[in-house]
């Protein structure tokens, strides 16, 4: 089992690895976008960039990257830090 507490930074950061590109930032925060080249569809998560993120916002930045799992998203994380 992963952990399941990142910071704003190490999110964006795998994020961006992945092909997330940064398109905004406004104060503490910064939108993602991802446009998937096979459907188009379009991904736009924010991601707080000030220390750890609580669970349930992680929760949510996973919903917005199109994760299915929660633990699978936070161990995919923890892999790529």
């Amino acid at each position: 089992m992963g952990r399941t507490t990142f910071t704003g930074r190490e999110v964006a950061k795998v994020l961006m690895k992945l092909g997330y590109e940064p398109k905004s930032r406004t104060g503490s925060h910064l939108t993602l976008e991802y446009v998937n080249p096979d459907t188009g569809e379009v991904r736009r998560p924010t991601v707080p960039i000030h220390g750890e993120i609580p669970r349930g916002t992680l929760g949510s930045i996973a919903k917005q990257c199109g994760a299915e799992d929660f633990q699978s998203f936070c161990e995919w994380v923890d892999e790529h830090c």
